[in-house]
């Protein structure tokens, strides 16, 4: 049930994705040149365009771009003729991130919560008149959209916890009316919903009280549910949807493997057939043909994003797109004939770049890049690499040197990523350049526990929070002084959500590894945090038994991995970042740590986000907070530090 974990789990937000592989008996090499210091406004602002997606005909082009009040909204490029590109929506403060076009390429639809609540609504803007609708306008509930299909062009199947907040039932959504009907009641223990491709309902995902995944499915609309797949917790198990003739489900499925593979199977018959695997990765997303929904492509990620190709003419594009562009890349958009491509080009060393690919052709039309004044920068380049934890395990991360100097000996940062079931990727991540630029060497650590390479390395992650997943990122700091490359003195933790919880597990089970961390809403107490899971959450509570440990029976257990109650044992200076409203490790995660130093007289610096939630979505909060931190590290780590505008002043977050 992957989709429904990254969408849900605390991943912090970051830019990212793939260099060459040093094993770690080989030496990177690294030329030092001359960089500028980089402005954060260039790295944690916001984009001056990005995420464009084509219309269904193809003939206009929407994208996100900054208004006169640097709000991100959604501004529209007309295709056929020359002429100023115009904005559409008006958000007024969070700015808009995630949106879609309606199949009658006259409207546009997008979400929005409140101050970073996660409750989500759905909006409709008219390009015409620019009058927007709010099409569930319901405080305090969520709604995501579930399934569309152009031949159902005024249809949208939504889900929404409206009924009851710890369930999401399935509602039908007339675009054009506004008509809301419920199509399929939640019995209270779905967590996903996977419909066919006429917008019918046909499976459904669920946890049984031991952890397992139940997979129920019907034969059609009116037929009865019924059980189909126990899959066990170890398991890697994702609906990756209905095939063209809705009666086999797609799976990216570590069943029978140990890595990831796409299988087709039959829902009467349970026939399996393998379509494509990889003997080292994980598949992840599918590709499918906008309108017949025939297979196309899978992707995964080896050291850099890869393709497997699965139609020859597919294949034929994407080795014409390899050629001309020569990074990784993925298709963002397609209008409904397939004949045109919205392509992102993804480096490490610069901002995501778009193009227009025309298959017919072919050509490639470039759009434009997310952040065109950050490319007049020197970047520094991101190395995979590879070393051996303290057991055994083959430990896979990602190692980002200083451009402006020689690698020897330098302030180090251990930036841990959320999940923390994912994984850092290969590619332009904003705060690992704004380290790099900095003067600091950045070591990402795809510790167990990581998504990616295989079930064997994402359940060595079981129970293991604080303990081996912890260690892992410590064999990562032993590695980087091993190889001269870190001053062992001047290492700090940062991270955010998990990554957070690994900043204080590091300064409190460890307390002398580190010289500083810095903590975004990470959870400082593994029950408080259990305890407090959003309701529509409550489902997944058995799956998270399995992997952190059960709250009803294993509170000492829990304790035991929680740095609240080795508060006392910290030494080293952390910064805390946390938003007000964030629902998945609530603002009482971080309140309670901080009053646990305070009483000790420990040093502990504080900013509390009044309009935000898991994470920083506005970019004047964004720049606070990278200023404030940027100062931090300067502090203790002797790094360089660009003056904080009177705009970045963090002041009044201190709490």
């Amino acid at each position: 049930m992957r989709s429904f974990l990254i969408r849900c789990l605390w991943v912090m937000c970051a830019i990212g994705l793939p260099a060459f592989c040093p094993s770690d008996q080989r030496e990177l090499i690294h030329s030092p040149t001359k960089a500028s210091l980089i402005p954060r406004r260039l790295l944690f602002g916001n984009p001056e365009k990005t995420a464009p997606q084509l219309s269904p005909d193809g003939t206009k082009l929407a994208y996100l771009a900054p208004d006169a009040q640097n709000v991100l909204n959604v501004w529209i490029r007309d295709l056929r003729q020359a002429g100023e590109d115009r904005q559409i929506t008006s958000d007024g403060k969070r700015g808009i991130r995630r949106f879609a076009w309606q199949f009658d390429n006259e409207h546009i639809l997008y979400m929005q919560d409140q101050d970073g609540d996660e409750n989500s609504h759905l909006y409709q803007t008219h390009l015409a008149t620019h009058t927007t609708k709010d099409l569930t306008p319901y405080p305090g509930v969520k709604a995501e959209i579930l399934a569309a299909d152009l031949r159902l062009p005024n249809e949208l199947l939504i889900q929404m916890n409206k009924r009851d907040r710890s369930a999401f039932d399935v509602y039908r959504l007339n675009v054009r009316t506004g008509d809301l009907k419920l199509d399929t009641e939640n019995p209270g223990e779905v967590l996903e919903w996977v419909a066919d491709h006429t917008l019918h309902v046909r499976a459904a995902q669920s946890y049984t009280c031991d952890g397992f995944t139940l997979v129920r499915v019907r034969d059609d609309a009116s037929s009865p549910w019924r059980d189909w797949l126990k899959i066990d917790p170890n398991e890697i198990w994702e609906i990756a949807g209905f095939a063209a003739d809705n009666q086999s489900l797609y799976v990216i499925t570590s069943l029978g493997a140990n890595t990831s593979r796409l299988l087709k199977i039959d829902i009467k018959s349970g026939t399996r057939t393998p379509i494509a695997e990889d003997p080292d990765y994980d598949l992840g997303a599918v590709l499918m043909h906008p309108t017949s929904h025939e297979l196309e492509a899978v992707n995964l990620e080896r050291e850099r994003l890869a393709w497997i190709a699965l139609n020859p003419l597919i294949k034929h594009d994407f080795a014409w797109l390899t050629e001309q562009l020569k990074s990784p890349f993925m298709i963002t958009s397609r209008d409904s004939a397939n004949q045109n491509w919205i392509v992102v080009s993804q480096t490490d060393q610069n901002p995501d770049r778009f193009y227009l690919y025309r298959r017919t052709s072919p050509s490639l039309e470039f759009l434009f890049s997310a952040q065109p004044a950050l490319e007049r920068y020197t970047l520094s380049p991101m190395e995979p690499i590879t070393f051996q934890a303290r057991d055994g395990l083959r430990l896979h991360a990602y190692l980002t040197l200083p451009a402006s100097k020689d690698p020897k000996r330098l302030p180090t940062v251990i930036f841990v990523h959320g999940g923390p079931w994912t994984r850092d990727s290969w590619g332009f991540q904003p705060t690992v350049q704004w380290l790099a630029n900095r003067g600091y060497a950045v070591l990402q650590v795809n510790f167990r526990g990581s998504t990616g390479y295989g079930k064997t390395y994402l359940n060595a992650g079981n129970r293991e929070w604080g303990k081996k997943m912890h260690d892992d990122l410590l064999d990562g700091k032993a590695w980087m002084i091993s190889k001269g490359y870190s001053d062992p003195d001047r290492v700090a933790i940062f991270g955010g959500s998990y990554g957070g919880y690994a900043t204080l597990a590091g300064l409190t089970f460890t307390p002398d590894a580190f010289c500083c961390g810095v903590d975004i809403v990470g959870p400082s107490n593994l029950i408080t945090l259990l305890q407090t899971l959003p309701p529509y959450w409550m489902p997944l509570k058995s799956w998270m038994d399995v992997r952190v440990g059960k709250l009803e029976t294993e509170e000492e257990f829990l304790k035991s991995r929680s740095p609240l109650f080795k508060a006392d044992q910290i030494k080293k200076p952390l910064l805390i970042a946390q938003g007000a409203n964030d629902p998945r490790v609530k603002q009482a995660e971080s309140d309670q740590i901080v009053a646990a130093m305070r009483r000790q007289h420990l040093p502990v610096e504080y900013l509390l986000f009044s309009d935000e939630g898991h994470g920083f979505a506005r970019p004047e909060n964004r720049l606070k907070f990278y200023a404030a931190a940027e100062a931090f590290l300067a502090k203790y780590m002797g790094g360089q530090e660009e003056p904080p505008t009177t705009e970045e002043n963090w002041e009044s977050l201190k709490h």
